[in-house]
């Protein structure tokens, strides 16, 4: 027997169209790459897409089309993504921080007809065009008196736009038709497409609105500083329409002053970012004797957070900090650390040791850990194995079959991550399965060598990586790119790490370096630094 009730499909134009409807007066924030601060509304937000998609229309763009964007966190830009995907044609973020050849790559194998990008980007694009197979169109996220001279015969984006009707039929496919389209930065091979679906994207942003999520209103204002190039800007360029939060976009520039000036200028009360933003934000705070009067949560992902992080804006800040996991198969949020209620009252060192974890699955993520056999481990918070997940929001396979099965037998996918799990359902990271060090037939968590290390006051970055070691197979190595000015030395990095991690575990060498290699999303590039040190010789071997 089936149930009684209406086919409304879970298409994504639905959510601005929503905006629209129920709060159309509700503001975009824009800084330009020009530095100049712009308002507009999801009202204004809804005719910008559909002169966008009227514009794609007339270039021959048609339902499956990959649209690619190379572009800041703006209005424009979200005006690309709606118009796009409203028509049924894929909205493609290409990461502006790989290398342009990897850039010229992942258009190719999208067979990107249109590339959307802010001219910060232009030298990139220019440099790779004789390499773009199947890109016909380029527009520059300008108006007539921001256009850069150009080699590409690019329009400006207001003036592509400007004068096209506002009228525009959206959706009227099903809702597992592609929507968008994100690559992954792996380290080792091509990056691989993860194809998301209307429906995947729209129960992406359902979980997102939760309490034990992000939890955004209609009366809240966001900050995304995760950009909207990964992984959707963890949804909020979907989650915060369909709410009416108003948005607060970031545009190219990063540091602690700009950010800070947006934060309490527009009264922020919700935003995120990986962990480097908030260490400049952090430090220029604390050099200026500075407070958060407006923000009450921090969305922070990525990679782990360090403790000094957490403490500074939980205690000296009051703000709520939500440590965040999740990668661009997972939509990208696959786990939140909210307090679970039996923590709430709990003295301010176990709930900073809660929080320091990576949190539990909302509805719709389900994790569980396995060993090398594929047996699930104990709910014991201390058995680590395979992370694997399976849900609403989480890749089934890689674009064009790339990669081939990833999941198993069971639907799960791996996520290449070693974790455990405890009985209130709470995920800890230990390491990266392809970081792992494995000394002796056991494991050594980098992840929890690197943080402490890092808490260092003479210590910028930090990472741990296994060197080879004739008895014990692996030994782990501490590289450390010290603070600027500072010189610490090996003992003062060692003896920092005393009584905080098993004596095993201690590094057989610490190893100092002017900057440690980062990936595209701002993550230690841990192949770079194998690659540096693969002649390397511990004084323990």
């Amino acid at each position: 027997m089936q149930g009684i009730m209406q086919d409304w499909p879970l298409t994504v134009d639905k959510i601005l169209e929503h905006a629209r409807l129920i709060n159309p007066t509700r503001e975009i924030v824009t800084r330009r790459v020009e530095g100049n601060i712009v308002r507009t509304t999801y009202a204004d937000l809804y005719d910008q897409s559909k002169q966008v998609s009227n514009a794609l229309k007339d270039t021959g763009i048609a339902l499956g089309d990959r649209i690619a964007t190379l572009g800041w966190n703006s209005a424009r830009h979200m005006a690309s993504w709606y118009g796009t995907m409203g028509i049924g044609a894929v909205l493609h973020t290409i990461n502006p921080r790989l290398h342009p050849d990897q850039i010229a790559w992942i258009a190719n194998h999208a067979e990107d007809k249109v590339l959307i990008f802010d001219k910060t980007f232009l030298p990139i694009v220019e440099a790779i065009k004789d390499k773009l197979e199947t890109v016909k169109t380029f527009v520059i996220y300008a108006d007539q008196d921001t256009m850069p001279v150009n080699s590409l015969g690019a329009v400006a984006f207001d003036m592509w736009i400007d004068g096209r009707s506002t009228t525009c039929e959206w959706g009227g496919f099903p809702e597992t038709t592609a929507c968008g389209l994100c690559y992954t930065s792996g380290t080792t091979g091509n990056p691989k497409g993860v194809l998301y679906s209307h429906r995947s994207n729209v129960l992406h942003t359902l979980v997102t609105m939760s309490k034990d999520a992000m939890g955004m209103g209609a009366d809240d204002v966001v900050l995304p500083v995760v950009p909207m190039f990964h992984a959707n800007a963890w949804g909020l360029a979907l989650s915060c329409p369909a709410t009416g939060a108003n948005m607060v976009m970031p545009g190219a520039q990063m540091d602690g002053a700009s950010i800070y000036e947006l934060l309490d200028g527009e009264k922020v009360t919700i935003t995120a970012a990986v962990p480097t933003v908030w260490l400049m934000l952090l430090q220029y705070l604390q050099e200026n004797n500075l407070k958060l009067p407006h923000l009450k949560k921090v969305i922070i992902g990525g990679s782990a957070i360090p403790e000094n992080i957490l403490r500074a804006f939980e205690i000296d800040y009051e703000v709520d900090v939500v440590h965040a996991w999740g990668m661009t198969e997972t939509s990208p949020l696959g786990t939140l650390g909210t307090l679970p209620p039996h923590l709430m009252n709990a003295d301010i060192d176990t709930r900073m040791g809660q929080k320091l974890k990576q949190g539990r699955p909302p509805y719709g993520v389900e994790l569980k850990v396995v060993n090398d056999e594929g047996e699930e481990l104990p709910r014991d918070g201390k058995s680590s194995g395979k992370l694997l997940v399976r849900g609403a929001a989480i890749a089934a396979g890689y674009f064009k079959g790339d990669g081939g099965n990833v999941l198993d037998d069971n639907g799960f996918f791996d996520t290449g991550d070693v974790a455990n799990i405890d009985e209130f359902g709470t995920m800890q990271i230990t390491d990266r399965a392809k970081d792992v060090i494995k000394s002796g037939g056991e494991w050594i968590s980098s992840i929890d060598i690197e943080n402490i290390a890092v808490g260092h006051e003479k210590v910028a970055n930090a990472a741990a990586i296994g060197i080879y070691h004739p008895k014990w197979d692996e030994r782990p190595l501490l590289v450390i790119q010290p603070a600027e000015g500072q010189t610490p030395t090996k003992e003062e990095i060692l003896a920092s790490l005393e009584g905080k991690i098993a004596k095993w575990w201690t590094p057989d060498d610490v190893a100092f370096v002017e900057e440690i290699p980062l990936g595209a999303t701002g993550k230690i590039n841990k192949l770079a630094l194998r690659e540096t040190f693969k002649d390397y010789k511990l004084p323990t071997a």
